[in-house]
């Protein structure tokens, strides 16, 4: 058998299990819907049920029912009778209310003052008068009025005397139309039908109007019995023309799939039915459901396994094709090996060569690095060199103070003053502590930076820088006007380097300032887009055009005795080392230059 007539054969086999497989799923959901709309409707009877069943026995313990049953003849306990019927039918919402004495005639009505009244009619054929008086509790029956021709739900109760003798059942009936209003189509099952049968298979409720006091029993009860005539007078109670289909596979013994002829063209509609017991009644609910979404279930699952069936088709020819295409490359891959050896060998020698030149380029970085950091460390230096003087003049002053104060101490301590020499070794006591402050700031200036950048508090690098600054002769009559910020400032960096950084804008403003009048230096920290924002503003002469070209290395404004020209491009490689930015420019608002250093905000850890 050839390849494509096996193809055409699975392809029919396929669509006839999707067929079958559809035919379940369908019929399992219209089913499953059938089993839900019985089960509510059967609710809705046994709500109805339990509704009207204590009425009758709550009615029959009148005391004018014991009465005018004793008393038939009195007509004053029979007009009283009559209004407590009409004020009960009214209280219970039932169209008729009636007590039977004994023998099953009617003594009083809510409607004696009408033409159809039930008083002076016998009702002792009536299963809901005999039954009643036969086992003494309540009795339930479904008829057709005789006087009323309207079908209603007969609920009777016995009426006793003080004896406990049985003198007479009390009725109630209660009309269906409630019952069958309540009967609504889902929205999902367009076409659902209902009725209710009684035991003869007799349909009293329908969905349809055209079904009514129909035979649906299909003969199994051979002919309708005197009771169902007698039940439902003047009414043909012909057959139902059904034709069982069978049950459909899968589904359970309640179900059973029937065809209904039409009328018109006596076409046929196929319906799932279900028979369900309804309570306390000899009474069978029926729900039939139209099969047409069987129709689209099997539709919708031959589509599926059509596609399946291609989807298979196509992966079996592509494995195929694949496995074709793999047996070639690896036939070609036998062929390249031979010069894959070649070119490895040619491969492995450039590696080497190249492994080498990986090697010669890290130490040539590393010795780059280690230039850049020994560079940084000399301008620091340097800076210490340039501010050496200025040093000195600081200490210098402690120094002769010290010097004065200790000649006359002695003095005094010949005297015997000791006040007074108290007195002058605290202050010398303090002028070492500012001597030792300011070498302190001086020495950590000096040192090398340490691991990588942390967390900082941007206040702290300014300090530090101002107290270095100050401290040089250069620095003498110049405003520095430093606006501390109240909270720390977090930012992102290293407290040395970026103290350096400050230091060499600091010292950079105080020589721009030289000869000016009235010299002064602005430091400010604002917050700015995730940065902190800390800005050295001075009132010089300015910057060149060209301010980048001060970032270069080598280039100066000042003279060679002030500096090589590599403070602000050292400064700036650390300021993009920490991640910030560092730029100059001249101000707008005046004369002079401000330079703005930027580190990223960090937020202080708990």
């Amino acid at each position: 058998m050839s390849s494509r007539m096996v193809a055409v054969l699975l392809f029919v086999l396929t669509l006839a299990l999707s067929w079958v497989l559809g035919g379940w799923a369908g019929y399992s959901q219209v089913e499953q819907e059938t089993l839900e709309e019985s089960f509510r409707y059967r609710q809705l009877v046994a709500n109805e049920l339990n509704r009207y069943l204590p009425i009758p026995e709550l009615m029959a313990e009148h005391p004018v029912m014991e009465q005018v049953l004793l008393n038939p003849d009195d007509p004053e306990l029979i007009l009283a009778a009559n209004q407590e019927m009409q004020r009960m039918a009214t209280i219970v919402g039932s169209s008729d209310v009636y007590l039977m004495n004994a023998r099953g005639l009617t003594i009083a009505a809510n409607n004696y003052q009408e033409p159809d009244s039930f008083v002076g009619r016998r009702f002792d054929f009536r299963p809901y008068f005999y039954e009643a008086m036969a086992t003494g509790d309540s009795a339930l029956y479904f008829a057709l009025g005789l006087m009323s021709n309207e079908r209603g739900l007969y609920f009777s109760h016995p009426v006793r005397a003080g004896s406990g003798e049985l003198v007479g059942v009390i009725s109630v009936k209660v009309l269906v139309h409630e019952l069958e209003s309540q009967w609504h189509r889902p929205a999902a099952l367009s076409d659902a039908e209902m009725v209710v049968l009684d035991n003869a298979g007799i349909s009293f409720l329908a969905s349809r109007e055209d079904w009514l006091y129909r035979d649906f029993s299909g003969g199994r009860n051979g002919a309708v019995p005197l009771e169902a005539r007698q039940r439902y007078p003047d009414r043909e109670l012909r057959p139902m023309d059904i034709v069982p289909q069978g049950r459909p596979w899968g589904l359970s013994e309640k179900s059973e799939r029937m065809a209904i002829p039409q009328s018109e063209g006596r076409q046929q509609n196929d319906y799932l039915s279900i028979e369900t017991p309804l309570p306390r009644l000899d009474w069978t609910l029926r729900v039939m459901v139209s099969t047409a979404p069987v129709l689209v279930s099997r539709v919708g699952f031959m589509l599926g396994g059509a596609a399946l069936y291609v989807a298979a088709l196509l992966a079996w020819l592509y494995l195929r094709e694949r496995y074709r295409r793999e047996a070639e490359l690896a036939f070609r891959g036998e062929q390249l090996e031979q010069s894959v050896a070649e070119r490895t060998r040619d491969l492995e020698s450039s590696n080497r060569q190249l492994l080498a030149e990986i090697e010669e380029k890290e130490r040539a970085q590393r010795e780059l690095r280690d230039t850049q950091q020994e560079l940084v460390q000399a301008a620091k230096l340097a800076v210490l060199g340039q501010m050496s003087a200025g040093l000195n003049h600081e200490m210098n002053q402690p120094l002769t103070a010290i010097q004065t104060y200790a000649r006359n101490s002695r003095k005094f301590l010949e005297k015997g003053a000791t006040d007074m020499v108290d007195a002058n070794l605290s202050e010398i006591v303090l002028l070492c502590d500012k001597m030792a402050e300011l070498t302190r700031q001086f020495k950590v200036f000096a040192r090398k930076s340490e691991g990588p950048p942390t967390l900082v508090d941007l206040r702290q690098s300014v300090d530090g820088a101002l107290k270095i600054i100050t401290a040089q002769k250069s620095s003498e009559g110049i405003r520095i006007d430093w606006q501390r910020p109240e909270q720390p400032v977090w930012c992102h960096g290293d407290l040395i380097r970026v103290e350096q950084v400050l230091i060499n804008l600091l010292a950079n403003a105080v020589h721009a300032l030289e000869g000016q009048p009235e010299p002064a230096i602005t430091l400010d920290i604002r917050a700015c887009d995730g940065h902190w924002r800390c800005s050295v503003r001075d009132n010089g002469p300015g910057l060149p055009a060209n301010t980048e070209q001060l970032f270069e290395p080598f280039f100066t404004t000042k003279s060679v005795k002030q500096g090589l020209g590599l403070g602000l491009s050292i400064s700036r490689q650390i300021v993009d080392a920490l991640g910030g930015t560092l730029t100059g420019h001249n101000r707008t608002d005046g004369p002079g230059a401000e330079f703005v250093l930027t580190l990223p905000k960090k937020e202080a850890e708990q």
